[in-house]
């Protein structure tokens, strides 16, 4: 694409002036700015349709960040967050300065909540710094008020663009902050395998939030308080000595009265898959990032599952090993999930005894005495959580209120009590004796892994392939709708959208009958690594609204996908 000037770009708007609307497609290409590209993308339709896509490219001599702040891949999705987040603040203010109809005058970024994602709407490569973002192009009714655009892209704009994206021109200690936060979560992180830990809560942070529909910390909340027990000093490189609580590996039980803080650790340790911005109270809370948040999800579609570990020799002769519904059980969905979550490589198991089926987690003896194993098709969590771990090695952290059948499979159990950690395993393990065994720890037996998908045939034929994202809740690919509801561990609409457009890749360039599922979430998981969100898109035009998900999360989308064909 031929590059432009911006003497050139003004000499444009001035002549498509009081023009119908679509002449403002006539603006699209480059433009130099001098310190800066500016690409105008894709225009909208009209002042009412979605906004316009613009992007702004500061090469590396102009910009000016060190190379030790983007060295990584967690520092480089670190400095593109942190600045997107001060590029929004800045562009908010001269949001709808300019007049008009519809969306006019609208400027606008992703917004970032309190977890570090990469974005589409940011790219730092080889220093080079690419921001992506929307503007509204003003109009009156449905003709063109390029004064107004012009104001938006010649006076708002390159404000914002000096104020956020030319390391000389912004606050430097907080970028070297956040730098030197993500570098110390990156270390516990690398700690926890080589000190047996899956999890790390350090002391004083703050678990609970806002609300239940808030992100950000409730004030005046219990400090977290680690139990002298489980309590381990790391060293990180630029906070220094940090005392908190290790989580081991193997199986743990949280247990205590109801609100007493169990859900809210377990929701605390679900997100610690991700790194958290200063001041969100969870900087420091850090687990396993293959973990996986698993539950009951009735009515879900499930697509040729081996859950013959846990259920088999139904009354029908149903299939277990390649077990298929279009409707799934409490039961036979959260044994889906599990042995999907086992394909995606969680080595972290997560699960609340408020969302899972009973049935699955537990039979007691009462019942185990009048409905005998030959009579019963569902070999309980209980049975196998111990062998998931000896012989998969699959941890397990369990919340349990009512039912005390797990402390004598439990390696470590704690008591929440009044929001603080308690470790009580050598209480619960006497009391647990004088009820006896309650559950046979076998051998986790062998299961199919091989699970190979086909291509929608009829997805191919289609010309353009609609995608609409409802939320955290739900995604539409092609009017087939996807629950994402229950995947508890999605924080982020922008996330939900990128599984659109990987669930839309997949299908078209990578199921073939041949390839495993295993196999379609490494290579994806790789393209990402390497090449990013945007190499989803063809033909240059990348949305800007796009934030990445994990494994986890793309593989359990494919798996949620009612058209899958195994």
């Amino acid at each position: 694409m031929a590059m432009n000037t911006a003497t050139e770009l003004r000499t444009k708007l001035r002549g498509i002036d009081h023009r119908g609307y679509p002449a403002y497609k006539e603006l699209k290409g480059q433009y130099n700015f001098g310190d800066y590209t500016l690409s105008i993308d894709h225009v909208q339709g009209d002042p009412f349709a979605a906004p316009s896509r613009l992007s702004v490219l500061v090469k590396k001599d102009k910009a000016g960040f060190p190379e030790q702040y983007y060295d990584t891949p967690e520092k480089r999705i670190t400095l593109q967050d942190h600045l997107t987040r001060l590029f929004g603040r800045w562009v908010a203010s001269g949001s709808f300065q300019a007049k008009g109809s519809g969306k006019s005058g609208l400027l606008s970024v992703s917004r970032c909540g309190q977890q570090v994602l990469e974005r589409t709407a940011m790219r730092i490569k080889n220093g080079d710094v690419t921001l992506r973002f929307e503007a509204g192009f003003p109009a009156n009714g449905r003709t063109i008020n390029a004064r107004e655009l012009e104001k938006m892209l010649f006076d708002i704009l390159p404000d914002c663009v000096r104020k956020s994206l030319y390391y000389g021109k912004i606050d430097k200690e907080k970028v070297k902050q956040a730098i030197w936060l993500c570098e110390d979560q990156q270390y516990i992180r690398q700690c926890l395998t080589q000190q047996g830990l899956c999890a790390f809560i350090a002391e004083g942070s703050v678990l609970p939030r806002e609300s239940g529909v808030s992100e950000k910390p409730m004030k005046g909340a219990v400090a977290f308080r680690a139990p002298e027990s489980l309590k381990i000093t790391l060293n990180p490189p630029h906070r220094g000595e940090i005392t908190g609580m290790g989580i081991p590996q193997g199986i743990t039980l949280f247990v205590g009265g109801g609100y007493h803080g169990k859900s809210t650790i377990l929701q605390a340790l679900q997100n610690g898959v991700y790194n958290h911005i200063s001041g969100d109270g969870r900087e420091f809370v850090i687990t396993d990032d293959t973990a996986f948040k698993l539950r009951a999800e009735d009515g879900r579609s499930i697509t040729g599952v081996d859950i013959s570990p846990f259920i088999k020799n139904l009354p029908n002769k149903k299939d277990t090993v390649h077990f298929s519904t279009e409707d799934a059980s409490g039961s036979t969905s959260q044994a889906a999930n599990l042995m999907e979550a086992l394909e995606s490589g969680s080595s972290l198991i997560l699960i609340d005894e408020d969302t899972s089926a009973t049935n699955f987690m537990v039979r007691d003896q009462l019942m185990a005495q009048v409905i005998t194993p030959g009579e019963e098709p569902i070999t309980p969590f209980i049975s196998r959580v111990r062998g998931m771990y000896e012989d998969l090695g699959v941890s397990s952290v369990i919340v349990a209120g009512s039912s005390g059948a797990f402390f004598d499979v439990a390696d470590t159990v704690i008591q929440m009590k009044e929001y603080v950690p308690i470790d009580i395993t050598e209480r619960a393990k006497q009391a647990a004796q004088a009820y006896g065994q309650l559950a046979d720890s076998t051998q986790f037996p062998s299961f199919n892994k091989m699970r190979c998908p086909s291509p929608d045939m009829a997805l191919k034929k289609e010309d353009r392939i609609k995608i609409k994202t409802m939320g955290t809740s739900e995604l539409s690919l092609a009017r087939e709708n996807v629950e994402l509801r229950y995947l508890e561990q999605l924080k982020d609409q922008e996330q939900s959208t990128a599984l659109a457009y990987l669930l839309k890749y997949a299908q078209l360039k990578m199921m073939d009958g041949k390839k495993d599922l295993r196999q379609i979430g490494d290579f994806l998981e790789k393209q990402l690594d390497a090449q990013g969100l945007e190499s989803l898109f063809e033909r240059g035009e990348v949305s800007s609204q796009l934030a990445r998900p994990r494994k986890q999360e793309i593989m359990a989308c494919i798996n949620r996908y009612r058209k899958l064909k195994i």
